[in-house]
């Protein structure tokens, strides 16, 4: 959701502040600002992108060492100048960023509001940092006691960032449930919702654990917790090349992320599966593989594109494994009050590691004794932390919010643990465990051979950018991709579609199909490829215009489609990696055609890390 950007040192903060709040962008925002100690306290904010925020302090004295940056996604109020971070404290000589929800500010403000206080915005974070002011001043007590005091008394989820006009070299920080990243330099510090914004200047940093408070004071970094035990700050080196986070010559981060699809699948099996052994190691499960061995059922708990991936592992598990799966909104789960036995298992998979519904469900399941592993792209981030074992994916950043490489590299690594898992069982025979692990290897190259049909699928979407819905079929392991598929063109193009099960056609969406619909098959050649051939037919009755993903050398559907798209051949259990990546490309396209913002598509977040 919302970006941080702290710093403070020996380079002009608004500088560093300006870029990191552009490195953040993908993270989903509608207004930015920053705050400086320049001759006073003084923050400039804007409604709009950083680029429009950057046109305002045109002219403006930014000589300042020490500053704060924010990108803002509305929760509570508007997208407006007044509502953007960072916001005053009641007499204007504290200032606050903020990313999360303060779930009692209603009560808080009341409060202040018979004190005499008056407010400038609509938004929960101006009441924290009103708060804070007022207990300072009240306890009489050092800023960093105030900012500690006011944590015990919020409740919600929050990342902030404090600075004072008193006191010229202070920055407070502190987390619960939202990201938040200190970078260690030589006689600078930087703070950051990711590392992104930190990687130009410094590899060593400190991630900040819930209900943990930085003071960082006079050049020297302190760490304590809401509890006022003093911590000792744990400074790791992170392995990330700016490069990874550059465009680099492409147009958008998402094509960019869809074609470093080759090389992440490669990455994430890297050191974990030879063929030529017929080995397949996840260092991360050796403790507790076991658990998963042995459980009863597994428990998938994921959000969007993450769930999508959930749901082919389910058939993964089921077939090779034996193991009853069930996939979990991780939203819809955490209120459930669901059922946990004794021996269930629980995969929480997410992307940024941060998804505040997935992360809540762990702590839930935890709670009920379940055993949690994770599936995470980013190093160091909160779910690695909260689970019990897990697999990083080892896609690289993601920085498009539609999330592409990152779907391919959770297939790969839970494809990964199942057959682990069912080797140890002994589900699955030497044979077949040894031809998907040489087929799993062959999987890149067979993605870079669908690549190469990126002008056929730009000319694909050209004919439907106009387009006002779209149907997306599949059955078996590429029912999961026709969801997929769906949900990529909603987000990045605007364009309603929805994915079904090809076979559930006729109980329902059948009705919309006329001479207007397009319909895209994943109609690759595996055990239902009959099946939907019959579920063409239907659609071609009814002159429905038909796109079709068909295995190459296919010649009996595309006769029956207006557009083919050909993938090579792969066993039934891996073709989700390959069918998937003409589903990208074709939204991209039609995305880039109809002139939306692909990276930073309206009202969405690439991490959403409140409720």
């Amino acid at each position: 959701m919302c970006g941080i950007v702290a710093y403070v040192g020996h380079r002009k903060a608004s500088d560093v502040i300006i870029k990191g709040l552009k490195r953040l962008e993908y993270r989903g925002y509608d207004s930015a600002g920053i705050a400086l100690l320049n001759g006073g306290l003084n923050i400039y904010k804007k409604k709009g992108k950083v680029s429009e925020l950057e046109n305002f302090i045109q002219g403006q004295n930014l000589d300042s060492h020490i500053g704060i940056g924010h990108t803002r996604w509305a929760t509570h109020g508007e997208p407006s100048d007044e509502n953007a971070h960072p916001h005053y404290s009641a007499t204007k000589k504290l200032a606050i960023i903020h990313n999360g929800i303060i779930e009692n500010y209603s009560s808080l403000k009341q409060d202040l509001l018979r004190k005499g206080h008056q407010f400038a915005s609509e938004t929960d974070t101006e009441v924290f940092i009103h708060f804070i002011e007022d207990i300072q001043e009240k306890e009489n007590c050092p800023l960093d006691e105030a900012v500690r005091l006011a944590l015990t008394k919020v409740v919600g989820a929050y990342a902030i960032v404090v600075m004072s006009l008193a006191e010229p070299d202070l920055l407070i920080a502190a987390r619960k449930g939202s990201p938040l990243v200190v970078g260690v330099g030589k006689n600078e510090f930087f703070m950051a919702s990711d590392a992104t914004p930190i990687i130009e200047y410094t590899n060593e940093v400190v991630y900040l654990n819930d209900q943990e408070i930085a003071v960082i004071n006079h050049g020297e970094l302190k760490i304590k917790n809401t509890a006022n035990l003093p911590l000792t700050p744990y400074i790791q080196t992170i392995d990330l090349e700016l490069e990874a986070i550059e465009k680099g010559g492409y147009e958008h981060f998402m094509l960019k992320e869809i074609f470093e699809q080759p090389r992440s699948i490669r990455d994430c099996m890297r050191g974990r599966l030879d063929t030529h052994t017929g080995r397949l190691v996840l260092g991360g499960l050796r403790e507790y593989v076991n658990k998963l061995v042995n459980a009863d059922r597994i428990l998938i708990v994921a959000c969007g594109t993450s769930w999508h991936a959930g749901l082919v592992a389910e058939y993964f598990f089921e077939e090779f494994c034996r193991i009853p799966v069930e996939v979990e909104y991780a939203s819809e789960f955490r209120y459930r009050n669901p059922v946990i036995r004794e021996g269930d298992v629980v995969i929480a998979v997410s992307q940024s590691g941060e998804t505040a519904d997935t992360l809540a469900a762990i702590e839930m399941a935890k709670a009920k004794g379940a055993i949690i592993f994770g599936v995470c792209n980013v190093v160091g981030s909160s779910i690695p932390r909260a689970t019990h074992a897990g697999a990083y994916t080892h896609a690289g950043p993601e920085i498009g919010v539609a999330s592409t490489k990152a779907f391919t590299a959770q297939l790969t690594v839970l494809n990964m643990i199942a057959l682990i898992v069912a080797q140890k069982k002994g589900t699955i025979t030497e044979q077949k465990f040894h031809e998907l692990l040489v087929e799993m290897e062959n999987i890149p190259a067979k993605v870079e051979q669908v690549l190469k049909l990126n002008n056929q699928i730009q000319t694909i979407a050209d004919e439907f950018k106009q387009a006002r819905n779209f149907i997306y079929l599949g059955r078996g392991y590429n029912f999961p991709v026709a969801l997929e598929g769906a949900l990529k063109l909603k987000e990045i193009s605007y364009i309603h579609a929805e994915g079904y099960p090809a076979a559930e056609m006729k109980h329902g969406p059948i009705a919309l199909i006329d001479e207007e619909m397009p319909v895209v098959f994943i109609a690759t050649k595996d055990a239902s490829y009959e099946k939907v051939v019959s579920n063409i037919q239907e659609v071609k009755a009814r002159k429905g215009r038909v796109i079709s993903i068909v295995t190459e050398g296919d010649t009996l559907i595309p006769k029956m489609s207006e557009f083919v798209i050909e993938v090579p051949a792969t066993l039934d259990p891996l073709m989700p990696m390959v069918s998937v990546i003409p589903l990208q490309l074709l939204s991209y396209h039609i995305a880039v055609m109809r002139g939306c913002n692909v990276d930073q598509p309206r009202n969405l977040a690439k991490s959403v890390t409140v409720e």
